[in-house]
């Protein structure tokens, strides 16, 4: 899809920094900014390289300040919010245009010049190249210069302004990184200045700290003479070498242009989802092998966030070998049963809080064979599957166990361990220890896939058979609510299990459930009418006491909305999966589907441009919160296409 925003999408300051462009380089870095060009987020960069691929990310490049100069006039093509907003640069009206498609591309118009910027990352380097075409109309002499605002420092942190850079002979050194640069531009040097009163006004949003500094102690200028055309470029990169930006667009080009065509998706949604979803995907150095980012710009890999992720993005996708490379990197760190939550950085351990990888590890595997019908790797598997199997029945860390209905239990005292996992200092602001309906789901649906999956081997085993009639016959016993026609969202003993959440939908998703169709109709019925929104499920009904209608302020506000109401992206495609199973997959029902899901396209208008983001508010979801793009809203939704195309 071409995503075109014009000068009426930008009418004011503040509608042009409502969207955000995201390029990625599968190692980790990106860029991203606003589609005028400012940084409304500390996290916003031209540059932000990866050094340690995925998470050892480092702000080089802010931005880069344009100004066209004619004669005794001069144009300023930037836009930034300062705190003090008498400084604020106005670029944005000179703005004629913001395209995304492969590259984020802007045309500005002044003084009878047009410029037309693009910027590119290069696949697999830590390498960003920006050119610009100007065309000048005029029969003038004209002065085009590029002053990089510059950070280098750790993603998240402040530049201090006693920070030394070092600008010559093609490099810039400081704070022990040393980025080289190419350009057609000469270099005009002069004593490091630090802007000191950055505004980000997203992260004032949120609650977070919103004032930044940047440094600059150089400018690159351009001379285009009467009526010429000139292409003006410069190229970042952490390696010592010559980049065509021409030759990194073209491959960028074709590297998309491929995963389309790999993939098989047929709808323009879809084929965007496809291009959304390869940004998540990631070398991980510390294991030789690759992950899933679980959203931008916030998140690093997370185990229950890429099992999820990894079935819209890799195997939706037909990316077979990158799905293999990603379970076998989870099952080198998989003990006790248990994936890890977050991967060890440098000489760091595993964090292995969650009841919920290892379990979707098991059903990936299941929608991987369905796929490629890959039995060897099946058999690579089975051993750890076997193990995960066997601790969760005997019992493993973070009191998660099998109780004597057959049924699993999790979580106690502090602990957090399904998603809904926050903690704020001894606050849980939404407990779930007990008996997890998705959790029991999951455990259901693995015991019936390791039964076919001991058939297909010839293990022969009615281990896992028999167990699975045992659970089916508890779960139906006891998170059945007749009265509200849904499930219970836990078995605890507390008023928390008869809210009405969205983790019930995975119980009908789920290729082996345990509900009658009627009952499946029922919760399928009782989500939409509760939780149902066109950007997501609400974690909460909106009749709950504890409902919050909105999500935003400070940190403690944001934690205890954060799954109390907050609209959540990726649950809505388990609820399409869900009412596409119970409805046979019928045309009918795909044709309910599909004209629900055309709202996507004014989705992927919103924050960042081309992405689904993490969460939305609860009362009325307009605005994107939390990360503007996230791995499992992306993938979810796009597991949902692939369905319609391969099913009804």
């Amino acid at each position: 899809m071409k995503f075109i925003f014009g000068k009426n999408d930008l009418k004011n300051f503040e509608r042009g920094q409502e969207n955000c462009y995201l390029i990625t380089n599968g190692l980790g870095g990106f860029s991203s900014m606003t589609i005028i060009g400012s940084n409304a987020r500390s996290d916003h960069a031209m540059f932000m390289a990866c050094t340690k691929a995925p998470n050892n990310r480092f702000h080089l490049i802010t931005k880069l300040n344009e100004t066209i100069e004619i004669q005794d006039k001069k144009y300023d093509l930037s836009s930034q919010e300062y705190v003090t907003y008498t400084k604020n640069r106005k670029g944005h009206t000179l703005l004629n245009a913001f395209k995304f498609d492969v590259c984020p591309v802007w045309i500005y118009q002044a003084g009878g010049v047009e410029v037309q910027k693009t910027i590119v990352m290069k696949h697999g380097e830590n390498t960003l190249g920006v050119q610009y075409m100007v065309r000048n109309h005029t029969d003038k002499e004209v002065e085009f210069k590029i002053t990089p605002y510059m950070q280098f420092v750790n993603k998240g942190m402040r530049l201090n302004v006693k920070q030394i850079f070092e600008t010559g002979n093609e490099q810039i050194k400081s704070n022990g990184i040393t980025l080289f640069y190419n350009t057609n531009g000469s270099l005009e040097l002069y004593q490091t200045q630090y802007e000191e009163e950055l505004y980000y006004a997203y992260d004032a949003r949120d609650g977070r700290d919103a004032i930044g500094c940047a440094a600059h102690n150089h400018r690159l200028c351009f001379t285009i003479s009467s009526h010429e055309e000139k292409e003006c470029y410069v190229v970042y990169s952490l390696k010592n070498g010559e980049e065509s930006v021409n030759n990194m667009i073209v491959a960028e080009k074709k590297r998309q242009q491929r995963l389309i065509e790999q993939s098989g998706m047929v709808d323009e949604i879809g084929k965007q989802l496809v291009k959304s979803a390869d940004m998540f995907i990631v070398e991980r150095e510390s294991t030789n092998g690759k992950s899933i980012i679980a959203g931008y710009p916030f998140f690093g890999d997370w185990g229950r966030d890429t099992m999820i992720a990894m079935i819209g993005c890799c195997i939706s996708t037909k990316r077979y070998e990158d799905a293999k490379n990603i379970f076998r990197t989870f099952i080198k760190y998989c003990r006790k049963g248990i994936m890890p939550n977050t991967f060890p950085e440098g000489d760091n351990n595993p964090f292995y809080n969650t009841a919920d990888a290892s379990l979707l590890f098991i059903g990936a595997v299941y929608e991987y064979y369905l796929y490629t019908k890959d039995e060897e790797f099946v058999q690579e598997a089975y051993s750890i599957m076997e193990d995960i199997i066997s601790w969760y029945k005997r019992g493993t860390d973070f009191h998660i166990h099998m109780d004597t209905d057959g049924l699993i239990t999790a979580g106690a005292n502090l602990e957090q361990v399904t998603w809904m996992d926050v903690r704020f200092g001894d606050i849980l602001p939404t407990p779930r220890h007990g008996k997890p309906v998705e959790i029991n789901a999951y455990w259901y649906n693995d015991l019936k896939i390791m039964e076919f999956f001991s058939e297909l081997l010839g293990k022969m085993t009615a281990e896992y058979g028999n167990l699975a009639k045992k659970v089916l016959t508890s779960f139906q016993k006891k998170f059945w609510n007749n009265d509200k026609g849904c499930l219970r969202d836990v078995l605890s003993g507390t008023v928390a299990d008869e809210q009405i959440r969205c983790n019930q939908i995975w119980a009908v998703s789920v290729p082996f459930g345990m509900l009658t169709r009627e009952q499946e109709k029922q919760v399928v019925d009782t989500v939409f009418e509760k939780l149902y929104t066109p950007y997501g499920l609400r974690s909460l009904s909106m009749e709950d006491k504890k409902f919050k209608p909105k999500y935003g302020g400070s940190h403690f506000e944001r934690d205890m909305a954060y799954h109390q109401g907050t609209v959540w992206a990726f649950p809505l495609g388990g609820y399409y999966l869900a009412y596409l199973k119970v409805h046979d997959y019928s045309k009918e029902a795909a044709d309910t589907v599909r004209g629900q899901l055309e709202v996507m396209e004014a989705c992927l208008r919103e924050g960042c441009v081309g992405q689904i983001a993490e969460i939305y508010d609860g009362e009325n979801p307009t605005i994107s919160q939390g990360c503007y793009a996230q791995a499992w809203s992306v993938s979810e939704i796009l597991r949902v296409y692939n369905k319609l195309q391969i099913s009804c």
